[in-house]
């Protein structure tokens, strides 16, 4: 286009300067004819006068091509300023075919194009935000600022008339679990997950903050009431069951006990009988009793008495504390070193834990004749592990080897008495101190388990007490 308008301004400038060579031929032809009585200064006024009728042609022109220019250009500019307040019906009428015509064409297009893709864009909106309103589930958008961007129908239930767009959430949202997840995945820029327990009066909800590609991030709470008060119902009824189990069991032992430990009565098979009772007896308590200590350690009332605790104390403890176990099986414990660094940690539970530990390992590991405990910081960690050099757990069990009741070998874990539970108490311990757990096997190598505890806080020196100098006294 701009190419064009250089051409003809070109051709109109070319036009202008043939007009004026005319006219100063004729001029030249009249001053020839007229030389001789003429004087210099005639053929000057001639000449301007010349000029100006050639200045007097050419300004009309030039300014009659300009201002048509200027035209178009500014009912183009017009239309692009509609389109920008929003007007994307404006269009622009062409005159005729010359080299503005594409341009307006183009924007005509382009108007008619956004307008579309706006207009889809507001569909796809209405139908997001009425799949939104039908969901079961709370959600609401926040700006990284805090401001609420959009929430659906079941978050305004909840959250009352207060949450609006363009307000704080904390304005309508008092809980601070939920603010505290939303805080952690706006700064962290990644999900989080929590629960909130005190947004409605007796509703508990799981909280899942992702933060959104542009800025701000997308809260999603799912009503998990039911769930929690099932949960609850099935944990008092697996405490209740086991104490009431307790008791006869203890009774039947100590009576077969009792009965084994006197003088052989009725007929010979009468004590291997026993034998089995006892057995099968030992076996049910300890189901009762990793099944109280798994009610326990699930409930939201699990407390931990966390306090500072090295690292090679812990490894070493629980070597100590299990060694006569381990020689009874024929098996080796053995420290695989452990660093002095401070971790915050339940002795008790971590007793437990190790414990747990090392037992699953006796039963399933005997083949490898020995079995390593060690640890190493790792960051702002430190990584126990309990390994074994048994015949390894097969990759597809590791995912689910640390759920209550999972036995990769059945047949084994009845023969060795195992109840399936031990691990999963180990994994709500460690979970409990802030720490993650996972194993690692090859087939044939062995297993390791690692499980993780975070660091001690580090105290500031205490500062050094100021001795004052007594002021000296005149006597």
């Amino acid at each position: 286009m701009t190419s064009k308008v250089f051409i003809k301004l070109l051709g109109l400038f070319l036009l202008l300067l043939v007009f004026h060579t005319l006219v100063m031929e004729f001029l030249f032809h009249r001053f020839v004819e007229h030389t001789a009585g003429g004087t210099l200064r005639a053929v000057g006024r001639e000449a301007f006068w010349s000029g100006l009728i050639a200045l007097g042609v050419a300004l009309p022109v030039a300014a009659w091509v300009a201002l048509r220019i200027s035209g178009r250009l500014h009912r183009i500019m017009q239309f692009a300023r509609r389109v920008a307040d929003g007007d994307l019906a404006a269009r622009l009428d062409s005159p005729g075919q010359d080299e503005l015509t594409p341009l307006e064409a183009a924007l005509n297009q382009t108007a008619e194009r956004i307008g579309k893709d706006i207009a889809e864009l507001e569909s796809s909106r209405r139908e997001l935000a009425v799949m939104l309103d039908s969901m079961q589930e709370a959600v609401v958008a926040v700006t990284a600022e805090g401001s609420v961007r959009w929430s659906n129908a079941v978050m305004q239930r909840i959250a009352g008339t207060q949450i609006r767009p363009g307000r704080p959430l904390i304005h309508a949202v008092r809980d601070p679990e939920l603010l505290a997840c939303i805080r952690n995945a706006l700064d962290r820029r990644e999900l989080s997950i929590g629960r909130s327990s005190s947004l409605a009066p007796g509703r508990v909800f799981e909280v899942n903050v992702a933060p959104l590609p542009s800025s701000g991030a997308l809260v999603v709470l799912h009503d998990v009431t039911g769930i929690e008060a099932a949960q609850k119902s099935r944990r008092e009824f697996v405490a209740n069951v086991s104490h009431e189990l307790r008791t006869p069991l203890t009774s039947i032992q100590g009576y077969v006990e009792t009965l084994m430990e006197g003088p052989p009565a009725g007929p010979g098979p009468t004590r291997e009988f026993l034998g089995i009772i006892l057995k099968n007896a030992a076996r049910m308590n300890r189901l009762t009793e990793d099944l109280l200590a798994l009610a326990s350690v699930e409930s939201p009332d699990y407390k931990l008495s966390l306090q500072p605790a090295r690292a090679s104390a812990l490894v070493k403890d629980s070597i100590e504390s299990l060694g006569g176990i381990v020689v009874d099986s024929g098996i080796k414990l053995q420290s695989a070193g452990a660093p002095d660094a401070v971790v915050m940690a339940d002795p008790d539970a971590m007793n437990q834990v190790f414990g747990n530990l090392i037992e699953n390992s006796i039963k399933y590991a005997k083949s490898g004749k020995r079995i390593r405990v060690g640890a190493r910081e790792v960051g702002s960690e430190v990584e126990f592990t309990v390994q074994d050099f048994g015949p390894g757990i097969a990759s597809e069990h590791l995912e689910r080897i640390f759920e209550r009741f999972y036995r990769v070998d059945k047949a084994r874990s009845r023969e060795s008495g195992g109840t399936g539970l031990g691990l999963a108490i180990v994994k709500h311990i460690v979970q409990a101190h802030g720490g993650r757990i996972w194993a690692e096997s090859e087939l044939g190598h062995g297993a390791a388990f690692h499980f993780t505890l975070p660091l001690a806080p580090v105290q500031p020196p205490a500062a050094a007490p100021v001795q004052q100098t007594p002021a000296n006294t005149a006597s």
